[in-house]
């Protein structure tokens, strides 16, 4: 399938040096793939079969002025693609009460701020200077990342493409501010039928005053140019310390600028080097709950399965 009747999946990766685009594009699509064959092989054939269906804002390479190398993470990604669901020894861990604590102890930082430059390892010192960056507007980098974004967006309302946003990390916050923007300073009349936020910040009350129209008020404040959000945050994610969003943007479905807004948890398995990292995309990308929320998206918008 490909032109206006193929449904867009566009992905907005987080932080840090990403593999290079189309090595990276490619992984992501496996994982996504894998996830969505699982529970629907049908839609996972159509999904890989559509011409253009797939696609990701590279944007860590002009903030960064480096790729990571794919081959840190080769294995990992093969492991979490075999892998169908988490283990006893993946559950456990994500729930220890080790990092319990730590969120326990991020969520105080966030409530307090003067506290963070005492509770926050050396990691995630690096992730608050990047996030500073981008919040800053360093070099007018915000607007050139938020631009990379809006140009997919565009194109793809021009033809009328049913559009799934998904966005990692970070990636939610660079969506949320596009999306904004193209709401309240551009006025475009442009739709994302479904925003996919998975591990989000946004929870963080830091970065709601960060965000776009934090200052305002009613409409004003938020995205109108969404149907529908759903929030995905796994057991024991440090960048999701406040796993539910619905509540904090709740407004938005009493203004019915949204139809809908549901949170939902899952476990996330993936291991790099035998560490379980609740973070990474390529495990949020391969799960099961994941790949329901595409699979139902993918169904509606496609004639065949309609």
């Amino acid at each position: 399938m490909t032109g206006p009747d193929c449904p867009l999946i566009l992905y907005v990766p987080g932080l840090l040096p990403k593999p290079e685009p189309e090595i990276h594009r490619d992984a992501l699509l496996r994982c996504l793939l894998a996830g969505v064959r699982r529970i629907d092989a049908p839609i996972a054939e159509d999904i890989e079969a559509s011409v253009g269906s797939f696609d990701i804002v590279s944007w860590t390479y002009d903030f960064y002025r480096r790729h990571r190398d794919f081959n840190i993470d080769q294995a990992a990604v093969e492991a979490v693609i075999a892998q169908s669901e988490a283990n006893a020894r993946d559950i456990a861990e994500a729930n220890a009460w080790t990092r319990r604590l730590t969120r326990w102890i991020y969520k105080l930082g966030d409530r307090l701020p003067f506290l963070i430059p005492h509770l926050v390892s050396e990691r995630t010192e690096v992730h608050l200077r990047d996030l500073r960056r981008y919040t800053r507007n360093e070099n007018d980098i915000a607007e050139h990342t938020r631009r990379m974004l809006k140009i997919p967006l565009r194109a793809a309302a021009e033809i009328d493409r049913p559009i799934l946003l998904i966005a990692h990390s970070m990636g939610s916050i660079i969506a949320y501010d596009a999306l904004w923007q193209l709401s309240h300073e551009h006025r475009e009349h442009l739709r994302v039928d479904l925003f996919l936020t998975m591990g989000s910040p946004l929870g963080q009350r830091m970065m709601q005053k960060q965000i776009k129209g934090s200052a305002a008020e009613g409409a004003e404040r938020y995205p109108t140019n969404v149907r529908h959000w759903r929030n995905l945050s796994a057991v024991g994610d440090l960048t999701a310390i406040d796993p539910s969003l619905r509540n904090d943007f709740a407004e938005m479905l009493d203004l019915g600028l949204l139809e809908s807004f549901a949170d939902e948890e899952l476990l996330n398995y993936f291991r790099l080097n035998g560490e379980l990292n609740v973070h990474s995309e390529y495990g949020y990308l391969a799960n099961k709950k994941t790949a329901l929320t595409i699979s139902k998206w993918w169904r509606g918008h496609v004639s065949a399965f309609a």
